[in-house]
């Protein structure tokens, strides 16, 4: 499997995993959604916020823009369905540029300022391994979120999901 190929299935797993997570994030009543927790950005909400808004930046870098960063912990939605819509539109966007992505050669490269005002250049296959990391890492803190919330995270094992 090449890099290009490994990236396809990346997004198709962040896909799959997002909609199964949104899923069960569905369950919850407002208040429990938005509720304080320990963790990143302080809410289930808040999070999900956050991943949505990683994921454009990435995406925005790995097509010539983002070069400066928004705040991370910036809301791009305030309800709960219009954040879930805009994920189901990232992904489906994210899956369309990774079909349509030839080889990248190790030498191509991303400038970008990041939160900290840093000025940064990455190879682009490092950027994108840091996104589909970035996602499951945030992920996984949302499952805990859940499992605080009285419900029963789903599982998001990607040889589960990618072989069901």
């Amino acid at each position: 499997m090449n890099s290009t190929e490994l990236f396809r299935m990346l997004a198709r797993y962040n896909r799959i995993a997002n909609q199964t997570l949104y899923a069960k994030c569905a369950e919850l009543g407002d208040a429990e959604y938005r509720r304080q927790r320990p963790g990143s950005f302080g809410s289930i909400h808040a999070l999900l916020n956050h991943t949505l808004l990683a994921d454009k930046i990435w995406m925005s870098r790995f097509q010539g823009g983002g070069q400066t960063t928004p705040p991370l912990n910036t809301v791009l939605h305030e309800d709960f369905a219009g954040l879930r819509s805009a994920r189901v539109r990232e992904d489906s966007e994210m899956d369309q540029f990774f079909t349509g992505l030839d080889d990248i050669s190790a030498d191509r490269t991303i400038a970008y300022t990041n939160s900290k005002g840093r000025h940064c250049v990455d190879s682009m296959i490092l950027g994108i391994l840091h996104m589909f990391n970035h996602q499951t890492h945030h992920r996984g803190q949302v499952h805990v979120m859940l499992s605080q919330s009285g419900l029963q995270p789903p599982s998001l094992d990607m040889h589960r999901i990618l072989n069901p």
